[in-house]
């Protein structure tokens, strides 16, 4: 059974049938859709419709008289109206002299002259036609109004009575308008329709293109259709809508034998059982695709033109033997296409692919093996050649130039892109490049310097990290034997001594202190580099922290004679701070002052409203003439005083400049001679 259905399935014999059969449906498909395209105008809807009243044919039919209607009494209004020019717009005849100044264009334009020169020559040149454009217009309206009267008085099948309040055009009075059959009223800004079957008709929108200007407050239409009209309209609708079902049914019946028919064709087309995957082409195959899709589209449109040749009286009887040639041309060109995509050639066996291919192989073999060099003449001077060989599909040519342009000036933004990252910090991006050109090894050899580059950084960091503890655990082992060195000096001290011995004591007293001291800051600036602090960002007031600082430090600003002045641009500024780690900052710049500052000098503290963040500025005069650059003073260990004769450790700055950048800002100095000047920008809440 297995093998009767096969042998059945895929025959020839059973091939050719099926095949006949959609040519077959498709032929009467068309016929269907033709005749109700000749006989109804293409309106399948009208099988569908209930009655002559509300089905599309009424509005078709209404529309127009409608519109006349409207027009005469919404624009037109009368004649007189019309000769005083109030139907013409300052846009319509903007409109004529641009018309006429396009004319003037295409015979004396002067290219020499401004655009501005130009129309005014226009404007001398054409000014007798220029002041006719409005009587032209007036002319045109009065012919257009004169049409819709004439149309209006040999129209037998309505009767009409309209009225703007002052003109009233009518071949019957208002009040007998409801002594006909069927009939429409606009009046106060109501509508009414009779018979009332009228208001269910789904095309009623249609009227209000031709009732948009009618004034509901002045104008009244009144439309009325007589017996014979309505006769003979509802007839033919009849006829339609018989016609219409009659060639739905039909063209539902051969569309369910077209679709299974030809789903079964693309199924078994090319192939001799259910099991073979090897597709079989035959002569017609070897047509090129893009030849084979192009004869398709000539096919259809000689059909077309050959349908639209006939009158449609006759185009009934030539319909079938017309289309079924022509169908089965399409069908088997449709077919052969199929049978290129089952064997995965449906690009390849097109003219364009393999002139291309020839170009790319070409040009590859000797893009491989040049230099950049020879990479640019090959594309300055291959391009023009590939585009006057290739004229006939230029625009596809041009499609593949953008597109390989397009390759790699998207390799080289990537590039770009990425070394961009890598120069901004980010080290473990990695440039990834498609293919194997000379932008994928420019992109393999930056990756690899990214790479000995986050080594050397990892390398960097441990060493850091390394110094860091080392620091920290040895100022943490010093303090120690320190304490107890300070405790016995302090006990020494409580003891009765001779004086040369209290002298040393006192010596090493100093030193002690002073060994304590840059324990600590040593401490402190490991702390604060490496990140080990915690922080608590909250609201501060800046002003009152400072203020309360300087308060507490009174006691050394009067001992050096200092002069604190502050200055504050607003009232209340608030930070975003740690308000202990923020102290402790500014507690070093003040540190730093008191040990460095001139004695009986002025100290400058401002607080500035820098938008979205708050600039504190500390400025004073250094005792000591500054040798050295802002970048040094940054640096640990480093004193602005060279002889190293005053009490710091050098670390003040550099603590200061961690702490600030904890709390999300940025710590600067400058140096300007003698002036000192400390920056701290931090986030304004």
């Amino acid at each position: 059974m297995d093998t009767k259905l096969k042998n059945y399935s895929h025959s020839l014999i059973t091939k050719i049938i099926v095949f006949v059969m959609v040519v077959i449906s498709i032929t009467g498909a068309l016929t269907s859709v033709i005749k109700v395209e000749v006989i109804n105008d293409g309106y399948f809807s009208t099988a569908v419709e209930k009655d002559y009243f509300t089905s599309s044919a009424y509005v078709r039919k209404v529309g127009p008289i409608l519109n006349d209607l409207s027009t005469l009494i919404s624009e037109y209004k009368s004649e007189e109206n019309i000769l005083k020019g109030v139907t013409i717009s300052d846009e319509d005849i903007k409109e004529e002299v641009d018309e006429l100044f396009y004319e003037y264009q295409s015979i004396s334009y002067k290219p020499e002259l401004s655009e501005e020169e130009n129309y005014n020559n226009f404007k001398k040149v054409y000014a007798n036609e220029i002041s006719q454009a409005r009587e032209k217009l007036i002319r045109e309206d009065i012919k257009e109004y004169n049409v819709i009267l004439q149309r209006l008085e040999n129209n037998k099948d309505f009767v009409y009575y309209v009225s703007d309040g002052v003109n009233t055009y009518k071949n019957i009075e208002k009040e007998n308008i409801n002594n006909y059959p069927s009939y429409i009223k606009f009046e106060n800004y109501r509508q009414h329709f009779y018979p009332e079957d009228i208001n269910s008709n789904n095309n009623l929108g249609y009227f209000a293109e031709f009732t948009e200007q009618f004034d509901p407050d002045s104008d009244v239409i009144y439309l009325g259709y007589k017996d014979e009209f309505l006769n003979t309209e509802i007839n033919k609708w009849k006829k339609n809508k018989e016609v219409a079902t009659k060639n739905l049914y039909i063209l539902g019946i051969f569309l369910l034998v077209f679709i299974p028919s030809f789903i079964y064709l693309v199924i078994v087309i090319g192939r001799n059982s259910f099991n073979n995957n090897n597709v079989s082409l035959n002569f017609i195959d070897r047509l090129y695709n893009d030849v084979n899709f192009i004869l398709c589209i000539i096919t259809i449109a000689i059909w077309i033109a050959l349908i639209e040749a006939f009158d449609f009286m006759y185009i009934t009887k030539v319909i079938v033997p017309i289309t079924v040639p022509f169908a089965s041309i399409v069908v088997v060109l449709l077919l052969s296409l199929i049978k290129h995509y089952k064997n995965k050639t449906l690009l390849r066996n097109t003219i364009i692919f393999n002139i291309i291919y020839v170009i790319i192989k070409f040009v590859r073999n000797v893009y491989n093996s040049g230099n950049v060099g020879v990479k640019t003449v090959l594309v300055v001077v291959g391009y023009p050649i590939l585009i006057a060989m290739t004229f006939f599909m230029f625009p596809v040519t041009i499609g593949v130039a953008a597109w390989f342009a397009y390759k790699k000036v998207k390799s080289f933004n990537a590039i770009k892109e990425g070394v961009e990252r890598i120069k901004s910090g980010d080290i473990n991006h990695i440039i990834e490049i498609e293919g194997k050109g000379q932008f994928s090894q420019l992109a393999e050899n930056i990756n690899g310097i990214t790479e000995g580059l986050k080594n050397a950084v990892d390398n960097e960091l441990k060493s850091e990290r390394m110094k860091t503890e080392l620091i920290t655990n040895v100022s943490h082992d010093i303090r120690t034997p320190l304490t107890s060195i300070i405790t016995y000096v302090d006990l020494l001290k409580k003891e009765q001594h001779e004086p040369k011995v209290e002298e040393y004591i006192e010596v090493l007293d100093q030193k002690s202190k002073r060994l304590k001291m840059l324990t600590d800051d040593l401490f402190e600036a490991a702390k604060a580099s490496s990140g080990n602090i915690p922080v608590n960002l909250e609201r501060i007031d800046i002003l009152s922290l400072i203020t309360q600082g300087l308060g507490e430090v009174n006691a050394k600003i009067e001992a050096l004679d200092l002069n604190f002045r502050i200055n504050n641009s607003k009232e209340n500024l608030y930070i975003t701070a740690d308000g202990k780690l923020l102290w402790r900052s500014i507690e070093n710049l003040l540190s730093n002052i008191f040990k460095y500052a001139l004695r009986g000098s002025r100290v400058y503290i401002d607080i500035e409203d820098k938008g979205n963040e708050v600039l504190i500025t500390f400025k004073n005069i250094s005792a000591y003439e500054l040798n050295v650059s802002a970048d040094e003073l940054m640096e640990r260990f480093i004193r602005g005083d060279e002889s190293r004769s005053s009490q710091g450790s050098g670390l003040g700055l550099s603590i200061a400049k961690s702490l600030i950048e904890m709390q999300k800002g940025r710590f600067n100095i400058s140096v300007d001679g003698d002036l000192f000047k400390a920056m701290i920008y931090l986030p304004k809440q």
